[in-house]
């Protein structure tokens, strides 16, 4: 039987230029704020679970307010319900088990960054993960200038999810693969088989 596959996204703290410098100004990090991931089932790919969880972060606990105008994730929706970075690391590691993860772009570094900022170097590795990109630009999809929510629309496809939410995202995208997979019988069989790291 084949592997489920799990398609994942993130939202991490962010500022105004932040992305175009590279998160490279003074006290700058990509701490995890949202970990959103779906699993397809093999074969029909279609939705099986869903996994959401809330960070706060411990660097820059106080989002900004271009990070809340752009997700929409407010600084009382993580006090309310965020967790500490480890118990939702280790939740996703659990939803994930046994799955092929896939992303867009390099969300798995991400997570690996985090360990390391955090020193927590006793959690198991950040997994690797497919990076859908170039299986995305290979069937024509134009990638300039979007993120992993704006996939579907560049598809054609009706989406009524929220852009930059990290499950909303992860299921535009997972959307797309499902799309374009029965369009063209086109399959990820393995992370050995794409551009896994």
């Amino acid at each position: 039987m084949e592997r489920p596959i799990v398609i994942f996204d993130l939202e991490f703290t962010a500022w105004e230029g932040s992305m175009a410098r590279r998160w490279s100004a003074p006290g700058e990090h990509r701490e995890v704020v949202q970990i959103g991931a779906v699993r397809l089932a093999p074969g029909t790919l279609e939705e099986s679970a869903a996994f959401d969880a809330l960070v706060r972060p411990r660097i820059n606990p106080q989002l900004s307010d271009y990070f809340v105008e752009l997700t929409g994730i407010t600084n009382a929706a993580v006090a309310a319900r965020g967790v500490d970075f480890p118990e939702a690391y280790l939740g996703f590691l659990d939803f994930a088990a046994g799955a092929h993860l896939a992303c867009f772009g390099s969300d798995d570094r991400v997570l690996g960054e985090n360990l390391a900022l955090y020193g927590l170097h006793l959690l198991p590795p950040a997994p690797r993960a497919i990076d859908l990109t170039p299986w995305l630009a290979a069937r024509g999809v134009d990638l300039t200038g979007i993120h992993s929510g704006m996939v579907a629309g560049q598809l054609g496809l009706s989406f009524e999810g929220r852009l930059h939410n990290a499950l909303d995202d992860a299921r535009a995208l997972a959307m797309s693969f499902r799309h374009l997979t029965a369009r063209d019988a086109a399959t990820i069989s393995s992370p050995d088989s794409g551009n896994a790291r």
